[in-house]
């Protein structure tokens, strides 16, 4: 334990140690809110969790350490932090809210803090070497610079017929994941949670069914795609959308996590088309 902890909480990911795990019938395991005022070490720097309702992530930078975060999650920061573009790989684009979205890195000595000014908990996941989580976009609030970063196609989606012959494509979960590994050094991510945060561990095969936008993060090793579902007596038709229900399937092994609140996935009231590869349907 750290000094730099007194409430009793881990200095590699801020969560209480004085708690057992909350572990419900079906498997899941409620991820322990990190305490106010609770400080996480990477490398010389720390990050300390202030707040409780909407979380802020106050980073102090040792001075040869970095992180990076997207730009619309900055709060404050000292004047000796220094920012600056993240260079990507090609291609990357993302928008929020009809809005374009920009990777920043900050570097330098002082203080920074980020919030995604909304209510619910920050989840730390520190990535080990050779280990890496791929994250619904729009949850990350900050890395640090020593965690690899690269952005991957979700890989589900669907596409419903817009007029006489248009068509139309739809992203459940996202068009994008982020996705963090650790190859050389120990790296820490921060997440944002909406509510609270639940993670289930699968076992080889297992499967489980989630709501899209309920996904927080995975294993590297947990595969998905879409499950269509049709109530019983339910007529019976690819194209016909009218009482389809959508899901995502997450195959193990590995860990699955989500977040209780979640923007349910509305049924568009179109013809289906098609989707992506591995889909499965069940009446």
């Amino acid at each position: 334990m750290s000094s730099q902890n007194p409430g009793g909480s881990c200095p590699s990911c801020g969560a209480p140690v004085d708690v057992r795990a909350i572990q419900d019938t079906s498997g899941w395991t409620q991820l322990p809110a990190v305490k106010d005022m609770a400080r996480i070490q990477f490398g010389q720097s720390t990050c300390q969790i202030e707040g409780t309702v909407v979380p802020v992530a106050d980073v102090t930078l040792d001075g040869g350490e970095s992180v990076f975060f997207m730009h619309h999650t900055l709060l404050f920061r000292d004047d000796g932090v220094k920012i600056d573009t993240l260079k990507l790989r090609g291609g990357w684009s993302r928008m929020l809210a009809g809005m374009p979205l920009v990777m920043v890195q900050a570097s330098g000595k002082g203080h920074i803090a980020f919030s995604h000014d909304a209510a619910g908990e920050i989840v730390a996941l520190p990535i080990q070497v050779g280990s890496g989580v791929e994250v619904r976009e729009h949850t990350m609030l900050i890395a640090s610079g020593a965690t690899a970063y690269d952005w991957v196609m979700s890989g589900i989606y669907f596409t419903t017929l817009k007029g006489q012959d248009e068509q139309e494509t739809h992203y459940p979960m996202g068009q994008f994941l982020d996705r963090f590994t650790a190859p050389r050094a120990p790296g820490l991510v921060l997440l944002h949670a909406k509510g609270n945060a639940f993670v289930r561990r699968l076992g080889p095969g297992e499967t489980i069914l989630i709501k899209p936008t309920a996904l927080l993060y995975k294993d590297l090793s947990v595969s998905m795609h879409l499950h269509f579902e049709h109530p019983a007596g339910a007529y019976r038709s690819w194209r016909s959308w009218g009482n389809r229900y959508l899901w995502l399937r997450c195959i193990g092994p590995g860990r699955v996590a989500v977040e209780s609140a979640f923007v349910p996935v509305e049924d568009p009231g179109l013809d289906l088309m098609g989707s992506s590869p591995a889909t499965r349907q069940q009446w």
